[in-house]
């Protein structure tokens, strides 16, 4: 379908002449597409490169979901624990599982680089040309065989955004997502370009994408709205009860496999209606902060080329003879920034929740630039029009050259950096005090879910039903004694904000029932690592895995953080690896 787009005008603009140019000519305008796509796409990877091997440590939570589907387990963190939705993008989930049952992801190096890092970026990149390939179906409709230019510079306008480069190849579903919700958009535009949104086909391909992107990330929720707001934006009293049918055939579309989904997750998980990080994150209604929360995304981009670009769209809201199109088109745009405002601010760097309004920002604002260019036939006034834009794009460009530079020395938590410190850590802390059977309780469960042989207990409560009870209810007293009174695990570590913000650290009763193994030095409340007193047998061991901790684990710290934080960790993560004492 995509391939087909991409060239069929290319092909009907062709001249009959059979001379040697108009072939040339024929073969580059059938060319120009595919070359528009993949030097997007290029670009993208090019600045990706950037990053080297770093995978955030939230992908790997679902690494692991996907191992125990792709290994027949089910729904679970780990062989042996219950079955908890820890992961709140199924389909993401799914396209790793297939990709371990086919040998290229969860197995050993992946042309000389680990498959966990390779294949999860390779599929961003491929999602990022099924992006651009909906850029040029979409400028199609417009601009005919110029329609690669829109691809390629809307294309590039992605590739230098450090926020969508990051997201996309962080092995999360940001690039799914965004692929899911700019062909809904595209969708949409062409139907409504054609005055077809009226069409059964129409109408149940969108709530089929709309289900997609629910499936991919809970905030794709909100694009339940896309197609009824397009048909709004045409509607016409004659046709009123076509629309509403239609509307109700596009609900019906999203609802049966959405609702098939919600019902298995009702019956495998115990009556929840929500997956486990939802209720984890106390997700509530919009609130006044919701409203100036997407004022962030404007000063990312940079004041002076939002205002530039927003002129160009009204421009073409006004004058452009497709601006009824363009209504629609804005729409999925719209709701992204919605969605932004509404969704609790995210602690990760970088704006991952803003990948879609990237994507749709840059179609809408190089369509509406062309559009612009096209109309307005004074030369001056086009080259003022340029320079203008140029211009506002380099503040921009200076920003995002410093972001980039501020993640690559210091991003987002990387899965290898837990995948070391408190996986392989602590499997070989359980080896040195002789325990075949141990519990560790900490607050970073990706790397350390792949690589460990303890049974993991969340402390945010994303994999962990219990715990994710008690935050959602806010009750952090029962969180403390469900930890010290039930839950007892044999291992404890928290840092930071969760030695503030659930008082475990600092409990009368990690005193009373622990060893200390590890206290992070400097002021600010106790946090660090420590063992159950009941689980250590000679002090001879304590002392020893404290200095390992002391030693080891803290080089593997110095690695990860400010070493080498964009590294690998080895070939593979599994279940049981250790780390050998270093000096």
């Amino acid at each position: 379908m995509t391939a087909s787009a991409l060239s069929e005008a290319s092909e009907r603009d062709l001249p009959s002449t059979p001379d040697s140019e108009t072939e040339r000519r024929g073969w580059a305008l059938r060319l120009a597409p595919y070359l528009a796509v993949l030097a997007g796409v290029a670009a993208v990877a090019w600045h990706a490169t950037r990053y080297k091997h770093w995978i955030v440590d939230d992908a790997a939570i679902t690494f692991s979901y996907a191992r125990s589907f792709a290994d027949g387990l089910g729904p679970v963190l780990q062989p042996g624990a219950p079955p908890v939705e820890g992961f709140s993008d199924p389909t993401w989930m799914v396209l790793l599982a297939l990709g371990k049952v086919a040998g290229l992801f969860d197995h050993g190096l992946l042309l000389g680089i680990p498959d966990y890092v390779l294949f999860p970026k390779l599929l961003g990149l491929l999602f990022t040309g099924g992006i651009l390939a909906g850029f040029q179906v979409a400028a199609r409709q417009i601009f005919r065989r110029h329609a690669w230019a829109i691809t390629l510079v809307a294309g590039l306008t992605l590739a230098t955004i450090p926020s969508f480069v990051i997201w996309v190849v962080s092995g999360l579903e940001n690039s799914l997502f965004a692929f899911g919700v700019v062909w809904l958009a595209v969708l949409l535009f062409v139907a409504a370009r054609k005055d077809n949104l009226l069409s059964w086909k129409v109408a149940t391909v969108a709530g089929l994408l709309v289900a997609f992107c629910a499936l991919t990330r809970p905030d794709g929720l909100i694009y339940v709205g896309a197609y009824p707001l397009a048909v709004l934006w045409q509607l016409r009293r004659p046709v009123l009860g076509t629309s509403i049918k239609h509307v109700l055939i596009s609900l019906a579309a999203f609802a049966i496999p959405f609702g098939a989904y919600v019902a298995w997750r009702h019956s495998e998980f115990g009556g929840r209606l929500l997956a486990n990080p939802s209720i984890a994150k106390q997700q509530g209604l919009p609130d006044l902060t919701s409203i100036i929360r997407p004022g962030a995304l404007v000063l990312y981009i940079g004041v002076a080329a939002v205002v530039v670009v927003a002129a160009l769209i009204v421009w073409a809201m006004v004058k452009a003879p497709w601006r009824r199109a363009l209504y629609v088109l804005l729409t999925p745009f719209a709701l992204g920034i919605v969605a932004f405002g509404v969704l609790i601010p995210d602690w990760m760097d970088q704006y991952r929740f803003a990948t879609p309004v990237w994507a749709l920002g840059a179609l809408a604002g190089t369509m509406c630039l062309a559009e612009f260019l096209r109309t307005v036939k004074a030369p001056v006034i086009r080259v003022v029009a340029l320079v203008v834009v140029i211009a506002s794009l380099v503040p921009s460009a200076i920003g995002f050259v410093k972001v980039s530079d501020k993640f690559i020395k210091s991003p987002t938590i990387p899965a290898c950096l837990v995948a070391d410190r408190f996986g392989r850590g602590f499997n070989t802390i359980a080896d040195m005090l002789g325990l075949q059977q141990a519990s560790l309780l900490l607050p970073d469960l990706g790397g350390s879910s792949m690589t460990s042989r303890l049974q993991l207990v969340d402390m945010a409560g994303l994999v962990e039903a219990n715990v994710a009870d008690y935050l959602h209810k806010d009750d952090i007293h029962g969180l403390r004694d469900y930890v010290f009174d039930k839950v007892k695990p044999t291992f404890i570590h928290s840092w930071g904000p969760w030695a503030s913000g659930n008082g475990i650290a600092v409990d009368p009763r990690i005193d009373q029932d622990y060893y200390p193994i590890f206290v992070y030095p400097g002021p600010g409340l106790r946090n660090g690592d420590f063992v159950r007193k009941d689980a250590v047998t000679d002090m001879a061991k304590l002392e020893a895995v404290r200095h390992y901790a002391a030693t080891t684990m803290m080089n593997v710290e110095g690695q990860h953080f400010v070493t080498a934080p964009l590294d690998d960790c080895g070939p593979t993560m599994k279940p049981g690896q250790t780390i050998a004492p270093r000096g």
